[in-house]
Formats: C-alpha cells, structure tokens, sequence
C-alpha cells in the first residue's frame, strides 16, 4: 500500500486522500494488490471517523476484509469501543456482525473481551443471532466475558437474555465442557456467581447448576478441587448443587447391571440422600496437592523449602546432639579417681558426644536415622536443581556441605570403630539413596498385570 495513503489513514487527512486519488484514480484499487491491509483498517484502528466515511462512499467491500492479524475494521473498533464508528460501519452492511476472524472471534466477541457494553449493545441490535456464535475454542460471549473479568459485558449481555427469553444459551459448554459457571467457580469470581443465581437476572431452573464438564466435574466439584470457598459453596448449595457422586446416583444402578458387579438397587431414600462430608476429610481435601492448578515450578519450590528445612534440621542434629559433647577429657587411672565410685563419669575424650558414651545403644541409631534424613534432602535438592543456572556452583556448596557433615559426624564419634563406621556411611549413603529411591518408585510403580478370571463351564 502506498506509504502517503498511510500516512492519510493514519492522521485522518481527508483532504490529502483526495489529492491523492486525483493525482492516481486507481490508487483505492491498487490496495488490493498490495496486502491484506487497507485504509479503512488503519482509520479504524486510530479512530478517524471522517476519514471511515470517506473511504466507506469510496470503497464499501473493504468493511469485509481481514488484515495480516485476522481482524475486520469491525473487529477493531468494536475492540476499541468506538461507537460511532461501528454505527457507520454497520450502516453499510449489518451482517459485518457475523465476519469471522483470528480464531473465528466475530466483533462482538472482542467487544465483550474489552469491556465495551455500548458496542454491544450495538452489535446486539444489529444482529442477535451473533450471540450464539462460538469461537474456535467453543467459547461464547459469556464464556469470554468471565474469562475476562469483564462483569459489566456479562452483566449485560444476561440483561439482554432475560429480556428476549434466550436463556438456554447460559448452560452452552466450551471446549472443555465447561459452562460459565464452571469458569466463574474456578476463578471464585463471586459477583458473577451471584448474577447468575440471582433469579431477578436468570429465571429460576434455567440454569443448570450440576452440569458436568469433559473432566467429570460439577461446578461444586471444581470449587472443592481449587481449595474451596464457603460462600461460594454456600450459594451453590442452596441453589441444588451438588457432586458428581450425587449427581450420577441416579445412574448407580444401570451402571453396575451393565457390570455385573451388584444386585443391589438402591432405594430413593438411598439415592437422594447426600452422605456428608467429615471435616477431616474437607481439611485434608483442602490442602491436597491438584496437579489441574498446581503448576510444576510451584511445586519444585514447596519441595525446595522442605528439602532445605529438613537438611538444616539434621544438619544441627549432628553439630548439637542431646547431652551435647564432653568438654574435657578424663581417665579414671590419670585423676586418680576411685573406680568404684558409681558418681563418677566414665572415661571420656573432650569433643566427643555424651550421648555416645552413656548410652551408646541409642547414640548409633540416632545418627543413623539422623544421616539418612540428611543425605535424602541433599539428594532431593540436587535433583529439584537440575538444568537450572549455576548448578554447578550449588554442587560444589551440597559437596562442601557433606563434607563438614561427614567431618562432624566423625568427629563426634564416641570411639574409633563408631567413627570409622559411620566414616564408611556418610560415603554409601550419597551413592545408595539414589539408586534405592529409583528402584523402590520403579517397582511401586510399574503396571501390573492383571489375569481376567475365567469361569468354569457348565
């Protein structure tokens, strides 16, 4: 496209375009062979009305075309909440409503994405079948418009429902299956959640509050899998939500004829009674781990911290043991000290553990349960640290820290065949645990194989 009609576009120079359709009379036509791009997309996207309108008597086919990003000029001033300029555009033709373009998102689409409730007003009077337009995602306006947090456009867009009785659009399903009350839940997103109960917005049974998405989940079901609200649960419930499990209790008994698994049918009382839930189970469900929001690196952090904690703490175990070291030496045969006298200590070497000479029988265990938790966590951090920067450096710190670990523990040591046995531990230790984890999750985790049983004939 010629630079000085973008540069018309751009500014909004009528005046210039003109001179130069005067000095070129086939300049508007040439535009076509210069790139998906016109001068209307320009205009649109700056917001120059006059210059819209001059190019609209000149060249009206452009409203329908898309530029190099897919957008229509429709598309780009819906987006942009010029009203006036969608108002022109749809002068000329009503049904640019229903223009298609990155992701097949018609101008309505984006006018919900930005918030513009006056262009969708707009759109909507133009043309209502645009509503049910979906995007290549499966999404509706009302899908977008909680995604979005665009609350006033869904407000308006339920406004717009209620008032023409197209309510069943409410419980359309994306991609994924979910409704916009799953959205809405798993964005704990209270004041759309209220709208949508609100029977003064939504008549009352029009929207399904148990429908489940592609993952098997009602939008309660969603709210306890992202750590819960009890408001938003609270609202759910009183509007007949409930779980999958109560939810599918009606179909429990064609299910198991069709699996020959049981006889039993359940009762109606037995069918619309809901089994509470304990609360040590709502706790524990609470904090449980759900790789859907849980993202890798959130997790690797969570299991860095607790690698390190437990690396300190084992680490100060050795440095500090119960009873803490003897601060002097002592030889019953040296100090002259009667041995029968029960109230003296037993021999002992300064820096040695207490612990280890009084109780030995303990003292071993203790540092053996002791060093296992130690070299786990190093093992845990160096495989949490791996293709992250500075790795080496962070080796040759865990290297440095093993080494001062091994030194103490040594150290301590109440005799020499204590020492040297532990001496021997803390250098099995670093190579075993690797292997022994690897081993022992490779077997717990393998599929097993299971023989279907055959029965006998008659």
């Amino acid at each position: 496209m010629d630079r000085r009609l973008i540069e018309a576009a751009q500014k909004g120079d009528v005046h210039q375009l003109l001179s130069l359709i005067k000095d070129d009379q086939f300049l508007m036509r040439s535009v076509a062979l210069s790139g998906p791009d016109n001068p209307l997309h320009i205009a649109c996207m700056v917001g120059n009305l006059q210059f819209v309108k001059e190019v609209l008597n000149m060249r009206p086919e452009f409203t329908k075309e898309l530029n190099h990003e897919g957008f229509s000029p429709l598309h780009m001033a819906a987006a942009n909440g010029d009203t006036k300029i969608v108002k022109e555009l749809l002068k000329i033709d009503g049904n640019l409503c229903m223009v298609k373009g990155k992701e097949r998102r018609i101008p309505l689409h984006y006018a919900v994405i930005k918030g513009r409730t006056q262009v969708i007003e707009e759109l909507l009077l133009a043309c209502e079948d645009s509503i049910r337009e979906l995007t290549a995602r499966g999404e509706t306006s009302f899908h977008l418009a909680v995604k979005n947090n665009q609350f006033e456009a869904l407000k308006s867009l339920v406004v717009h429902h209620k008032t023409y009785n197209k309510e069943d659009n409410f419980n359309q399903k994306d991609a994924q299956g979910d409704t916009i009350l799953h959205l809405a839940v798993s964005r704990k997103q209270y004041e759309v959640i209220e709208l949508m109960l609100d029977e003064n917005f939504v008549t009352k049974g029009m929207l399904e509050v148990n429908s489940l998405n592609k993952r098997g989940l009602t939008p309660l079901d969603v709210l306890i899998s992202e750590k819960g609200d009890f408001e938003i649960e609270e609202m759910l419930r009183l509007a007949g939500a409930s779980g999958v499990e109560n939810t599918n209790s009606g179909q429990w008994a064609t299910q198991s004829d069709n699996r020959n698994v049981s006889t039993h049918e359940p009762s109606e009382s037995e069918v619309g009674r809901e089994r509470p839930r304990k609360p040590s189970k709502k706790l524990r469900d609470f904090f449980n781990y759900d790789k859907t929001i849980d993202t890798p690196n959130k997790v690797r952090h969570t299991l860095l911290v607790r690698a390190v904690l437990i690396t300190t703490a084992t680490y100060q175990a050795v440095l500090s043991t119960p009873g803490g070291v003897w601060q002097e030496d002592f030889s019953p045969t040296s100090n002259k000290t009667d041995t029968s006298d029960r109230s003296s200590p037993p021999p002992h070497t300064a820096g040695r553990a207490v612990m280890g000479t009084h109780k030995l029988s303990s003292y071993g265990p203790f540092l053996f349960f002791n060093s296992i938790g130690f070299f786990m966590s190093i093992h845990m951090i160096n495989f949490l640290i791996t293709k992250i920067p500075l790795r080496f450096e962070l080796l040759i710190s865990l290297l440095a820290l093993i080494s001062t670990y091994d030194t103490c523990m040594g150290a301590i040591a109440p005799n020499n065949t204590m020492s040297t046995f532990f001496t021997i531990l803390s250098i099995v230790l670093p190579f075993l645990i690797p292997i022994m984890t690897r081993v022992t999750r490779d077997y717990f985790k393998r599929p097993r194989c299971v023989f279907p049983s055959t029965s006998a004939s008659a």
